[in-house]
């Protein structure tokens, strides 16, 4: 998604980068495209984890449901429009990142989940998975705006606090039941 408030802009970088195997679409939500970017990478920590842990595919569909409306949440409290979320800057990009066996994030994820440590997976990679930093900052948002983030708050957890990927999934179970509608 080619973002910009000045959509003459947008439109230029969309016919600079499409192709005829690469379709590039054109949006006006900033915010949302950069945070739909940056806030993947961290869910799909999580979808990694629990890949790594062996929960299942009904467990993955469900982290990267509620990861979705932990990154709409935040998005809408920063000034993006929800419907980017909805889109391929939000549900494309994180369905890719945390099911994509190629994806960074879902990589480390996956090996936290198989109890290998950050130190000695970080050591033994030859790229960066943004989501590892990018957790310092969405713990920082998440609490500057007031938003309930729980799956990124245990992956922030397992990052920098030690939490067992076991002890962060049992975690999740054990929150309050809620409505769909009102998370």
């Amino acid at each position: 998604v080619a973002a910009s408030r000045n959509e003459d802009a947008a439109v230029t970088v969309q016919g600079l980068f499409q192709t005829d195997y690469f379709r590039v679409y054109t949006g006006s939500d900033v915010i949302g495209v950069e945070l739909g970017g940056a806030l993947k990478n961290v869910i799909a920590l999580g979808a990694g984890v629990a890949v790594g842990l062996q929960c299942g595919h009904n467990t993955l569909a469900a982290l990267v449901t509620r990861g979705l409306a932990e990154m709409r949440r935040l998005g809408v409290a920063m000034g993006a429009r929800a419907s980017t979320f909805s889109g391929l800057a939000g549900m494309g990009d994180l369905f890719l990142t945390c099911t994509g066996t190629l994806s960074r994030n879902r990589t480390v994820g996956y090996c936290l989940g198989q109890g290998k440590t950050l130190d000695s997976i970080i050591g033994e990679m030859s790229a960066v998975a943004e989501g590892v930093e990018t957790a310092y900052a969405v713990h920082d948002l998440a609490a500057q705006y007031g938003v309930e983030m729980p799956i990124a708050e245990e992956v922030f957890g397992i990052l920098t606090l030690g939490t067992d990927p076991r002890q962060a999934v049992k975690n999740l179970m054990e929150r309050d039941p809620k409505p769909e509608d009102s998370l």
